[in-house]
């Protein structure tokens, strides 16, 4: 069963959003920097009888209206924020890659509305690495130069483990072709190779799960344990035989993770006491 675009009038204007699950608590999904609310298929059906996951076309991307000018990661986050004021007051966000960078800025700029946080196939950001910096901008370019089709079908292939189906490459391929567009991927580029959170993980207070796959050719299993080893308490998970969409490639031990993570959250009798 398929999620539904779903607009509310008290949505943030210009933003598309797919919505699955009726009851019980948010669930916002922020998806990668090649992505758009397509990649959370899985998991919105996984989620929908317990939760209300909601999963966004971040600004620039997929059907969302192109931002007027350039946006740093406090305006994604904020956005993002935006949506969870719109649609329940507090939500557990789950953010893959780029998405996941956008929820740790969200978690510290407005602690209050994050519940706790479910990073997959995550970083601190590109700006940990003047190298890392310097090829996160350069892939505005490429996009500039090849369109959207060639630089994804020269792009996407990597997100997966090598041995993937070719029935799901041929799919993450189309599904980023029809996501990224300038000047969107731009300014989603820009704020990644801005970003090292490394100092702020400290200042994160909602519960997290890190998960990555074990053949993640993009961020790595390193990335994520930085940001295990920084977040207090983190659970820190690796998926055998999956590459950086790890919740494309292997949904169904990522969605049990995921569920096992948020029925714990969202347990009132596992809240901090005091």
């Amino acid at each position: 069963m398929s999620a539904a675009p779903v607009t509310r009038a008290a949505d943030p204007p210009g933003l598309h959003l797919r919505e699955a699950g009726e009851r019980g608590p948010l669930v916002l999904c922020l998806h990668g920097i090649g992505s758009s609310s397509a990649a959370f298929a899985h998991q919105l059906d996984a989620l929908r009888g317990e939760f209300r996951a909601v999963a966004w076309d971040a600004p620039g991307y997929g059907s969302s209206a192109d931002p007027p000018g350039p946006l740093t990661l406090d305006d994604y986050a904020d956005a993002a924020a935006a949506v969870i004021r719109a649609r329940g007051g507090t939500a557990h966000v789950l953010g893959a890659s780029w998405g996941g960078v956008i929820a740790l800025r969200l978690a510290v700029r407005h602690p209050r509305l994050v519940t706790s946080l479910m990073l997959l196939g995550s970083t601190p950001g590109s700006g940990t690495a003047p190298g890392k910096a310097a090829a996160m901008r350069a892939r505005a370019d490429e996009l500039a130069a090849s369109g959207p089709d060639a630089f994804a079908a020269a792009r996407a292939p990597r997100l997966l483990a090598e041995d993937a189906p070719p029935e799901l490459a041929e799919h993450v391929t189309r599904s980023m072709a029809d996501a990224v567009r300038l000047p969107g991927y731009r300014y989603a580029a820009e704020s990644m190779a801005a970003t090292d959170l490394r100092g702020a993980l400290h200042r994160v207070t909602a519960p997290a799960l890190v998960l990555c796959g074990d053949r993640d050719r993009i961020t790595g299993p390193e990335a994520s344990q930085v940001l295990a080893g920084g977040l207090a308490g983190a659970a820190y998970v690796i998926v055998r035989n999956a590459g950086h969409l790890v919740h494309q490639e292997r949904p169904g031990p990522v969605d049990a993770w995921l569920l096992s993570h948020l029925h714990i959250a969202a347990d009132p009798s596992t809240e901090p006491k005091g």
